[in-house]
């Protein structure tokens, strides 16, 4: 038998003899990198899969390769990176050729990338374009439903069956890191999935706001209000933002009501419910609470441990049940910061060659525990400025460079994460007068974190310094 048809032959053959969820779990990830009468080379994506091939399937793979007339007595497992390539089929089109400036890509089909730059990036001449698309992600499949989010979560599922009929608008509320973004973004995708047609236009009411302030400044307020009064679905994420802003907000209720006129569906998150939303117009208030208004609560402990037996799943990884129970209790309030402490939990153990365990989890959390609850923005910019060897002036500079831009953009995500900090407000603690500097410079941060090991070991060591 050629090479390129063993592999597939010997899992065809697992495949049958072992269940579906390890089958996907440790041998789909998985290819032949080498084949010669010495040794037989089967490439891994991480130490986790390694150690359980090596482990518990070892005599398995050496039967199933014998049967294909492979006789050898050396396998070797070894960590191989999987490239994939990048296709132009299904590309995002853009809503009459272009976009208004601070305004998410909206597409014909599930958006396969939420990048804030690119070939899609197209402009009016509102200055620089940013844009937070859909997450294709984020859907209802990965989505775990607790006690918390049961009402939220057939809310939503409701909403992509048949958008605009009923629950319009949806309003959803409750504390930070909880799921609000996940299930507005998963009725999203699946409208699109339902309906490729469908114009589904995804926006934090940050984007919404500079906009309309780059409509007003380039005359472009026809335009502002095409995009977004032919919207199908319009999901509007920390509507709270738009306080205070009587202009943004008058115009906030001209296109609810259009939408709403015409049967549109209206999606809206907060932190807050509209009653308690501080200098918030009555009239939009009231149109709030036309439809459906649900309170999102905190996950529960089964929720939260099935949270992170998902996610340690994604990255093919068996994560003990002392671990998870471990995780699930010290880790309450938000669910972010419950997944932040489990990628650092596996990005410490795969840079180390361990798996998971009681002690290296008890020992992290513990550390975290001393920390203090206060730092500013100063001292993360210092901080981020010493690990990198240049000055703050440097950091603060309009310089260019490879090895100060980088050293920047860390900053701006550290803001982010530890502070909260809002995008203008980012932007102003670094020198900078666009806010979308800082929102590409988070997001690309963030990327990089899933692929590169030195970000993340850098944005760990530096924390490790604020905190010391």
């Amino acid at each position: 038998m050629q090479s390129t048809g063993l592999w597939p032959a010997v899992l065809g053959e697992i495949e049958l003899s072992i269940s579906r969820g390890n089958f996907m779990t440790w041998f789909k990830p998985t290819q032949l990198l080498k084949c010669d009468e010495e040794s037989v080379v089967i490439g891994v994506p991480n130490v986790f899969v390694k150690q359980q091939l090596e482990r518990k399937y070892g005599s398995l793979i050496t039967d199933t390769l014998l049967k294909n007339g492979i006789s050898t007595t050396k396998i070797e497992y070894k960590i191989h990176s999987v490239t994939v390539k990048k296709t132009i089929d299904n590309p995002i089109i853009l809503h009459n050729g272009g976009a208004v400036s601070g305004q998410p890509t909206v597409a014909s089909h599930v958006p396969s990338s939420n990048s804030p730059s690119g070939p899609n990036s197209v402009s009016r001449g509102l200055g620089q374009p940013y844009r937070q698309g859909l997450n294709d992600r984020y859907t209802f499949d990965n989505f775990i439903e607790g006690s918390g989010n049961e009402l939220a979560y057939a809310a939503c599922q409701a909403i992509a069956a048949t958008p605009g009929t009923k629950y319009n608008p949806l309003f959803l509320y409750g504390g930070v890191g909880i799921g609000k973004t996940h299930l507005m973004q998963a009725v999203g995708n699946a409208v699109l999935a339902r309906n490729p047609l469908a114009r589904v236009v995804y926006v934090s009411s940050e984007q919404f706001l500079q906009g309309f302030v780059d409509a007003l400044r380039f005359k472009k307020i026809a335009d502002f209000n095409d995009f977004y009064r032919t919207a199908d679905v319009l999901i509007v994420d920390d509507v709270q933002f738009l306080a205070g802003k009587e202009k943004a907000q008058e115009e906030f209720f001209h296109t609810f009501n259009t939408l709403h006129q015409s049967n549109k569906q209206i999606i809206i998150s907060s932190d807050k419910p509209p009653r308690d939303i501080p200098t918030l117009e009555d009239r939009l208030r009231s149109r709030f609470v036309w439809g459906m208004s649900i309170d999102m609560q905190i996950p529960d402990f089964e929720t939260r441990c099935a949270i992170l037996q998902t996610k340690a799943g994604t990255h093919s990884v068996e994560l003990p049940t002392d671990v998870t129970e471990y995780l699930a209790n010290n880790i309450q309030t938000n669910i972010r910061e419950l997944e932040g402490a489990l990628n650092q939990l596996l990005a410490f153990c795969e840079m180390r060659g361990i798996e998971p365990n009681l002690a290296i989890v008890s020992g992290m959390l513990g550390a975290s525990k001393t920390r203090p609850k206060h730092i500013s923005a100063k001292q993360i910019i210092e901080r981020t400025a010493k690990h990198f060897q240049i000055s703050v002036d440097e950091i603060l500079s309009a310089k260019r460079d490879k090895d100060i831009v980088m050293p920047r953009q860390v900053a701006m995500y550290i803001l982010r994460s530890e502070l909260h900090l809002s995008f203008p407000k980012i932007a102003r603690e670094l020198g900078r007068k666009d806010h979308t500097t800082a929102i590409h410079s988070v997001e690309k941060i963030e990327k990089e974190m899933n692929r590169d090991n030195d970000v993340r070991t850098a944005i760990n060591d530096i924390k490790e310094l604020l905190y010391a």
